[in-house]
This record gives structure tokens, sequence and C-alpha cells, in this order.
């Protein structure tokens, strides 16, 4: 039986995510807690910072529905159901928080990509979701 009661994972759906999902079902595979898988995607104007001059809210529209699409397939394989399954579009360490906050999550899962020296300083997701956390956060090595 696991401690924890609501875990949410945390997947940037690359190649690595596979990674996680692995431990996730290594760890709480036959636990009775709640998942919630969650994919935060930046709004491209973000990424652009307005220098496109084109609308992009159809590219975004598709980019959400393909993150939809591959975490129905990882929800498959962990058994959450779909109405467990976020695409949220924002900036991915607050909108973790403030999904875990929300959702009384008491643990979430990232994927760490180990970064060291200055990529460290300038933090990741992960960093981010480690120090900003009110609740246990698991950075899985990938």
């Amino acid at each position: 039986m696991s401690a924890y009661k609501h875990i949410l994972i945390g997947l940037d759906l690359s190649p690595e995510s596979q990674q996680v999902v692995e431990r996730v079902k290594s760890l709480f595979g036959y636990s009775e807690c709640q998942l919630s898988l969650v994919h935060v995607q930046e709004p491209l104007s973000f990424a652009y910072g307005g220098d496109i001059p084109m609308d992009l809210t159809e590219v975004q529209y598709q980019l959400e529905e393909q993150a939809k699409q591959r975490l129905t397939v990882i929800g498959k394989d962990l058994g959450v159901p779909i109405e467990s399954q976020h695409v949220i579009i924002g900036q991915p360490a607050q909108e973790m928080h403030r999904f875990a906050n929300d959702n009384n999550v008491d643990l979430i899962v990232v994927g760490s990509h180990g970064r060291h020296g200055i990529s460290l300083i300038l933090g990741s997701t992960a960093t981010g979701v480690l120090h900003g956390s009110h609740c246990d956060v698991l950075a899985v090595r990938v």
C-alpha cells in the first residue's frame, strides 16, 4: 500500500517520458492511489514573443490535440481514466503547482535530465517543480 493518495505525473511527452511511466508503474502499479497525468504546454506566444506576425491559435490547438492523444495512450498503459488526463496551457512548474494544490496531490513525479553547471543554475522544469511544491516531488532521472 502506498503512503500517497493522489499522484500527479508530469510528462513532457518526449521519448524519455516512458521511463517516468515505467518508474511509476514499478513503484505504484498495484496501489490504490489516484493517478493524474499532466502535460503542460507553453503558449506559442511565449516561445516566439510576438516575433511571428501571424495567428498561432490553430497551431496551438493542433499541438494540444496531439498531446491529448499521446496522454490517452499513456493513460491506458497506467489505467488512468480520461477525466484524469490533463493538457494545460501555461508555465510547466507553475501549472503543476496549481494543479497539485487544487487537487490535493501529495506527490508529483517528473522526469529529470540531470543537468549540471550553468544549466542547473538556470533551472529546469524538475527544479522549478521541486522548489515551489507544497508536496513531495520524485524526480526520475531520464
